[in-house]
């Protein structure tokens, strides 16, 4: 089992970071707080989850444990694989998930593309009792960044997008509807707003 995964973080997308780590490229399906946490970061330190089928050995990378505590929670909630998860996680940040849980805050899961009113509701069912709310505030360090231009963070959208499941058409459509109503937003938010949106 891996724990984590720390060295040079040699490639990052909202969906994806290689971690390089004694020579060996890790790829790490992330979510969009954990591509928050580490943009423009040379170095890292990724907590895993290992995913290991006939077929494919994924692994998942989170920033913090409290990340990766809240992603095997969810998977642990029947209809909710890794994917599925991961997405929850990039629509809202973990203070937000909590926050949701433990004010049963069903609307706001089912805001999240995916997530119907039955989903919703198993979730808060069975982790109602797993979850605590925290004094603390989260950081938004969703700062607009000028140097990038609109096409270059339209293109890392729909990408991300794509990566998480969703038709490249589709994600294109909405992108840049978000992109021409709002075209001061970062990658993180175009995405967050695209996900509420497909």
């Amino acid at each position: 089992m891996i724990e984590y995964i720390k060295g040079e973080i040699t490639e990052l997308t909202p969906a994806m970071a290689v971690v390089e780590c004694n020579g060996i490229g890790y790829g790490l399906n992330i979510s969009l707080n954990t591509y928050s946490a580490f943009n423009g970061k040379k170095e890292g330190k990724l907590y895993v989850y290992e995913v290991i089928r006939e077929d494919a050995h994924l692994l998942y990378g989170f920033a913090d444990k409290e990340e990766r505590n809240l992603f095997l929670m969810l998977i642990s909630v029947s209809g909710v694989g890794p994917n599925f998860a991961r997405t929850i996680l990039s629509s809202m940040s973990p203070a937000e998930l909590v926050n949701a849980i433990a004010t049963k805050n069903e609307a706001m899961l089912t805001a999240v593309k995916g997530i119907g009113a039955k989903t919703a509701q198993r979730i808060l069912v069975d982790l109602k009792n797993k979850v605590k709310l925290s004094d603390e505030k989260t950081a938004d360090s969703n700062m607009p960044s000028s140097s990038l231009n609109t096409g270059v963070i339209a293109e890392e959208a729909v990408a991300a997008l794509v990566m998480l499941g969703f038709q490249k058409a589709l994600s294109q459509k909405a992108v840049i509807s978000i992109l021409k109503a709002t075209p001061t937003l970062t990658v993180e938010q175009v995405i967050k707003a695209a996900l509420r949106m497909l």
